[in-house]
């Protein structure tokens, strides 16, 4: 049983950080609640970080992308539950439930803030060094907002802020190659929306390297190889770290998720066209331009190197950032920066999505009491996160949060088999 912790009041609230699917899940598992909650988002709407991968579609159906509580603030609205059997793009979720989720928390009183990024969070007037009387002391979250640097005081935090906007770099250390940030304006780490004229133009009859493996890479080599489809002088080749393709392309018609499997097959169909040159055990260790031709060479640690390369499309893994959590105890796995009761149970050699089990508040809190981590975030560097449990772990949460410990031990969910979880990050 965890000690108590401060209520949220109108003037203390419960803070959730991030207005990404598992952030506006928590605001409305409080205001079912009623717990007083204020929403910072970063970006300048509801679901931008979705927004950012908008043309990408996700795996799971629109029955698995709607969190209940949720559900339940809509349904007064004249909203319903979108019935199209397909999994639907980031655009078209961001459009059919997370903004308009937005719209009906704010209509119900919620404060959701656009605009306003967290820089740190701390206990009111007290650093990391000042043990005495912690918890009996609010926090104080520092944001910048389009008036400027302000401070709000908060009873709980909740941290949803996901991973998106941390790539993991090209670069085989972990850090970004030698001449990878020299050549910045030729490497992208996101899947390319080919359908944009701007990007379409920069890709279309050029020698594109896609580095990567997993859902990420998956959808890259799709969208690449209808690229070259349609303008054949389109040139791809994948970058693979591991000695071979292995599970890349995940688990087929065995996926429960039918839109995963169908992924991983399809990528496969592109990579075995003929129009991709695979090459596996490349680590790269150094990007540079060659003076005589104006492109790209990539090396590897092993001394092979890919040349006349145009353009880099480095899937490579998103991490989370905890700098602004610099002044609250954290208790975190060195290896995948998520909290550390969780990580055992989420670590890519072991898991993939399927096989994580439901959990909650008792391995998402914080020895800070009162701060909690969910959704993308609290799976680090794994990649094997689904919607359906981030809305399991915020329902948890916000119980706990609510004093209501019966319903945050419990378990209410039950998650689909995977098949490519566990090769790279998803978002669904």
């Amino acid at each position: 049983m965890p000690a108590p912790h401060l209520q949220p009041t109108p003037a203390e609230p419960l803070v959730v950080v991030g207005a990404g699917p598992v952030g506006l899940a928590a605001a409305a598992h409080a205001h079912e609640r009623g717990l007083p909650v204020v929403v910072l988002e970063a970006g300048a709407a509801a679901g931008a970080a979705v927004a950012g991968w908008g043309h990408v579609r996700l795996f799971s159906p629109w029955s698995e992308l709607v969190d209940d509580a949720a559900a339940r603030l809509l349904a007064p609205t004249g909203w319903t539950r979108p019935a199209d059997p397909a999994p639907p793009t980031g655009a078209e979720w961001v459009e059919g439930y997370l903004r308009p989720l937005a719209a009906a928390l704010v209509a119900a009183g919620v404060e959701v803030r656009t605009g306003h990024r967290v820089t740190g969070v701390a206990r009111r007037g007290r650093d990391l060094l000042v043990a005495g009387e912690r918890d009996r002391v609010p926090f104080a979250v520092h944001v910048e907002s389009p008036g400027g640097h302000e401070v709000l005081t908060a009873a709980a935090v909740v941290d949803a802020s996901g991973t998106w906007g941390r790539p993991g770099p090209l670069g085989t250390d972990g850090y970004p190659a030698p001449g990878e940030r020299e050549h910045a304006e030729h490497v992208t780490y996101a899947v390319p929306d080919v359908d944009d004229p701007a990007v379409r133009a920069r890709l279309a009859g050029r020698h594109v390297v896609v580095a990567g493996a997993g859902a990420s890479a998956q959808n890259a080599l799709v969208a690449l190889g209808r690229l070259a489809e349609q303008e054949p002088a389109t040139r791809i080749t994948w970058l693979l770290r591991r000695g071979d393709v292995g599970h890349a392309f995940g688990g087929g018609d065995a996926d429960e998720l039918e839109a995963r499997g169908a992924l991983g097959d399809h990528a496969r169909a592109v990579a075995e066209s003929g129009r991709v040159e695979t090459v596996t055990g490349f680590r790269t260790s150094a990007v540079r331009r060659d003076e005589r031709t104006g492109r790209l060479v990539l090396s590897s640690l092993d001394g092979r190197e890919v040349g006349d390369v145009d353009e880099v499309v480095a899937v490579t893994g998103f991490r989370p950032d905890h700098s602004w959590l610099s002044e609250v105890h954290l208790d975190l796995d060195p290896e995948l920066g998520a909290p550390r009761l969780l990580a055992p149970e989420i670590h890519p050699e072991h898991h993939s999505c399927g096989s994580v089990s439901p959990h909650g508040a008792s391995v998402l809190r914080q020895p800070e009491q009162g701060l909690y981590i969910v959704g993308m975030k609290s799976f680090g560097r794994a990649p094997s996160f689904l919607t359906m449990t981030g809305c399991e772990q915020v329902r948890s949460v916000v119980a706990e949060i609510a004093g209501d410990q019966e319903a945050a031990d419990r378990v209410e969910l039950v998650l689909p088999e995977t098949g490519v979880c566990g090769a790279a990050p998803t978002y669904a």
